[in-house]
């Protein structure tokens, strides 16, 4: 199989770009973003504007050559698609589907039944006339080799409509569509819908790329019919030619994707991928670098599913990592710790090696408990959820803390903490150790209550100023904010955190898992022989106090079966587990440890 890379244009309906302009375009965009030319590409650019206008010959609408895998392997396929494409949608961006414009598909229901759209009927109503330019197309491919895709108009239904009818040599490196009316219902040829229900076996990957302004695709994105693939909206001025094939390829977006498509990653991102400094590593940056060796730890447990699953998944999270805290660091002038940047790697090679975190470096036994309980708590892989037992989890933490030079009895220490922090606060119902996986969303209402200001941090996290900036950098919702956030909550003190846990905006299961949480750490202190938190007597007891209050507030004229009244009962409940557990164990402040024993 040949290396060089080939080209298929298939353009839309009119004249078919008989001077082939769609590829100046290209070429400058290509150069511009430091690309090669095209002058080393095969490209091939059928002309069918006649053959849709009519069929010259009765033959057959080419079959099907490419087969969709079924039971294990079809789940492979789906699997390995989703490798690439999320390879793709990191290079561009979150794909956006989008909404259109209102009436847009009224607009192009009506445009199909136009003179000037006779050839996009004849295709999807003739099958003489389909067949015919399905198979002008397929004489002019070769058996085999690695082809690029780019389908624009009526051309992205033709591929959509042609990628598994291509011979089983040729593998399409990637797919490209512009402009496309493949999300109207006037589009489904053949049941093409049905046909594309999962991606194709020999597609590496499928992006389409929407203008609001091109009336062609002005209902929306083409992953409202192909939900497999993603979108990608460009913006373009309003001009008569927004539609034009040219004026997609002028897009650096656009091009980007074919780009990397035909040639892979430009040599500027290979040669600074591994660029950093010798310098210190800040708070966000070793505690994002601790939580990926944790998940590394894990993954060494695991076998089968589970371990490619997760591999997968920790494989675009380290990515998702690296590149947060490069464009956070680019932002405020910081140079990029050589330890950061190692870590990262090519995510549009799917099968390229993910550089293995190193070994945390030590820390002091104080400082490690916030860090440790959080890492403990928190869904070291978000955006994925993986159901994994307890039990690997504790193995991968007693091998974290035996590396930090902390003993593997402090990594169970952590695991028995968080256990004694749950049962106190469960009451007798049960505890699901999955629900103490994430505090949700209710920690931003919190963050954003107090400015960020007022979650003044303790030791083993970083100080205010440095969490500030980290959540406006990273927020509260990635991996790094979802830990920075976590661990300023465990170590927040003042009337603003109490006041914002007892607000109606923070829901009791919100509260809960901060409560938790903060528990778990003292009662981790106190196992390990460590000073206590003497703050978090005093913000319970100031949350009580606050929780009570708006209580007796609204329980006077309310029903008494309100949500309301029963999400602050709640409330209470919990705070008085929290403080009971404190006062019988020797933790309230002026209780001396030693009268105190220790229950596992």
């Amino acid at each position: 199989m040949s290396n060089e890379p080939i080209l298929l244009f298939l353009h839309g309906v009119g004249d078919g770009d008989r001077d082939d302009d769609w590829k100046v375009g290209l070429t400058d965009s290509l150069l511009r973003l430091g690309y090669p030319n095209l002058d080393g590409v095969r490209v091939i650019a059928p002309k069918y504007a006649h053959a849709l206008k009519g069929s010259d010959d009765n033959e057959p609408v080419p079959g099907l050559t490419i087969k969709q895998p079924l039971r294990d392997a079809a789940k492979k396929n789906r699997r390995d698609f989703e490798r690439r494409i999320g390879s793709v949608e990191f290079r561009l961006g979150r794909h956006d589907q989008g909404n259109g414009r209102l009436g847009g598909d009224a607009v192009i229901n009506f445009a199909v039944g136009l003179p000037l759209f006779i050839q996009a009927r004849n295709y999807m109503k003739n099958p003489q006339i389909r067949a015919q330019v399905l198979n002008r197309i397929l004489k002019m491919l070769p058996e085999s080799g690695r082809l690029v895709i780019v389908g624009h108009s009526l051309g992205s239904v033709i591929a959509a409509d042609l990628v598994r009818r291509l011979p089983v040599g040729l593998d399409v490196a990637g797919m490209l569509t512009i402009g496309s009316p493949l999300a109207n219902g006037n589009f489904d040829v053949d049941k093409l819908r049905e046909t594309l229900k999962e991606p194709p076996a020999n597609l590496a990957w499928w992006v389409n790329f929407w203008n609001i302004h091109d009336p062609v695709a002005a209902h929306r994105g083409v992953s409202s019919v192909f939900p497999w693939m993603i979108d990608f909206r460009i913006q373009t001025k309003v001009s008569p030619r927004v539609h034009d094939a040219a004026e997609y390829l002028t897009n650096e977006a656009v091009a980007a994707a074919i780009g990397f498509a035909l040639f892979g990653s430009r040599s500027t991102e290979l040669a600074d991928i591994n660029r950093g400094l010798d310098i210190p590593l800040d708070a966000p940056e070793h505690f994002a670098l601790l939580a990926l060796r944790y998940a590394y730890l894990l993954k060494m447990s695991l076998e089968g599913d589970q371990l490619d699953r997760f591999a997968g998944a920790l494989r675009q999270v380290q990515a998702a990592v690296v590149d947060d805290i490069r464009r956070r660091n680019a932002s405020e002038g910081r140079a990029m710790p050589s330890a950061v940047a190692r870590l990262a790697f090519d995510l549009s090679d799917p099968h390229g090696t993910v550089p293995e975190p190193l070994p945390s470096s030590h820390i002091a036994k104080d400082e490690a408990v916030v860090l440790l309980t959080i890492l403990a708590a928190e869904n070291v892989i978000r955006p994925f959820e993986i159901s994994i037992s307890k039990d690997k989890w504790q193995d991968a933490m007693k091998n974290l803390t035996a590396e930090m030079g902390l003993g593997s009895q402090y990594g169970a220490d952590v695991f028995i903490a968080a256990k004694l922090a749950q049962e106190t606060l469960s009451g007798g119902r049960g505890v699901n150790w999955m629900k103490w996986g994430a505090l949700g969303a209710g920690t931003a209402a919190i963050v954003v209550a107090t400015g960020g200001l007022a979650l003044a941090a303790g030791a083993g996290l970083a100080g205010a100023a440095v969490i500030t900036s980290a959540l406006a950098s990273f927020g509260p919702g990635g991996m790094i904010g979802g830990l920075i956030t976590a661990g300023t909550l465990v170590t927040a003190g003042g009337g603003g955190i109490a006041f914002s846990l007892a607000s109606p905006g923070t829901t009791a299961e919100t509260l809960e898992a901060v409560v938790e949480r903060r528990l778990a750490a003292a009662i981790l202190r106190q196992r390990q022989h460590l000073e206590p938190d003497t703050a978090l007597w005093r913000t319970l007891a100031e949350t009580e106090i606050e929780v009570r209050r708006e209580h007796e507030r609204l329980d006077e004229f309310s029903d008494e079966a309100a949500p309301a009244l029963k999400e602050l009962k709640r409330k209470i409940d919990a705070i008085e587990r929290a403080l009971k557990y404190l006062r019988d164990n020797g933790l309230e402040p002026g209780v001396p440890l030693s009268t105190t024993g220790e229950t596992d």
